[in-house]
């Protein structure tokens, strides 16, 4: 491939500050680069519009050709929004060879972007290459993982040694890789994609409004024959939650829920759905009773596997409701 083009998206919701480092971070990586950068406001709502504009046109990025915004004019979510920069393309109407995908509160390091680019021309069957992620106070990230399953689900949520240990080829979080290697799926932060994968598999299934979505998007391309790796020497720096408030949730939002629902049953059936959730709802259960003797922090946000639970009872009755039966036996309404 003779210089490819590269399509970098960055996704601004309510954060025109971070977003503003972001640009300005992967400007000088994709220095010598072919294509352009592509800032979205995902329906802020807010006077981020404004800020974009106006830096961008004040620091010149406009007038290079290198930078444009856009405004997508709803908050469709990450998959919706990066899917709008998709099918924008870059200025002249076509289509690059490579779509980056960044985050708004994610800031390339020497060599990041580019070496994600050289590897994934060396290498014609990935087509997706996730970047090694380290937050500002240096300490890494977990950005390469297993696809989720019900034996995952369940580790996830007991939290107990040797359940892990029993478990240990399903625990979703790799352990942090120290070489470049194969995955399963890399989080959405930092990852470029191949424009011919997406062609063959589309885009970001816009049904996931936050949480899910590049999990989903790994899984096809895993079907399709494409691999997904994680790379060691393409470094980013990620302040994380900046635009979700995850780490300070005091209730798990209804779209986590919805998303995960939803990646479990489009891609494995409503049965296994079921089983997974159930997993996960007794796996919960028995961390809280050893939180409940020994003391340990809960570290889930508060109400959660109640919310859980009653997202879980309103999916079986919307079931019900739908075709008329509930899920009674999952094992058999997956081979359905």
């Amino acid at each position: 491939m003779i210089d490819p083009k590269v399509l970098t998206i960055i996704l601004n919701y309510r954060t025109p500050e971070l977003t503003l480092k972001a640009i300005e971070a992967a400007h000088r990586e994709m220095e010598g680069i072919a294509g352009e950068i592509l800032v979205i406001d995902n329906g802020s709502g807010d006077d981020s519009p404004e800020l974009l504009s106006a830096a961008i046109d004040g620091n010149g990025w406009a007038r290079s050709g290198r930078v444009r915004f856009k405004q997508a004019g709803r908050n469709g979510g990450f998959g919706a929004g990066n899917n709008f920069g998709m099918r924008l393309g870059l200025s002249d109407d076509t289509q690059p060879d490579f779509y980056y995908i960044l985050n708004s509160d994610a800031f390339p390091q020497s060599g990041a972007i580019r070496n994600l680019l050289s590897y994934m021309v060396a290498n014609r069957k990935v087509g997706i290459a996730g970047s090694t992620i380290r937050g500002i106070d240096g300490a890494p990230h977990e950005t390469a993982f297993r696809f989720p399953s019900v034996a995952g689900e369940f580790e996830g949520a007991v939290r107990t040694g040797i359940v892990s240990r029993l478990l240990r080829d399903s625990i979703v979080p790799l352990p942090m890789p120290k070489e470049t290697c194969k995955v399963d799926w890399v989080a959405g932060a930092s990852a470029l994609l191949r424009r011919r994968m997406l062609d063959e598999i589309g885009l970001f299934d816009e049904t996931f409004f936050l949480y899910y979505e590049e999990t989903d998007l790994c899984l096809r391309a895993a079907r399709a024959g494409w691999e997904t790796h994680y790379l060691c020497n393409s470094l980013v720096v990620h302040v994380g939650s900046s635009s979700t408030g995850m780490k300070i949730w005091q209730r798990t939002p209804q779209y986590w829920f919805d998303s995960r629902l939803h990646y479990f049953t489009k891609n494995h059936g409503r049965g296994y759905a079921a089983r997974a959730t159930l997993a996960r709802i007794a796996g919960a259960a028995l961390w809280r009773l050893r939180v409940a003797v020994s003391n340990k922090p809960l570290g889930d946000p508060p109400h959660f596997l109640r919310d859980l639970t009653a997202h879980f009872m309103r999916s079986l009755l919307a079931d019900k409701a739908r075709t008329g039966t509930p899920i009674t036996d999952p094992v058999a309404e997956e081979t359905k």
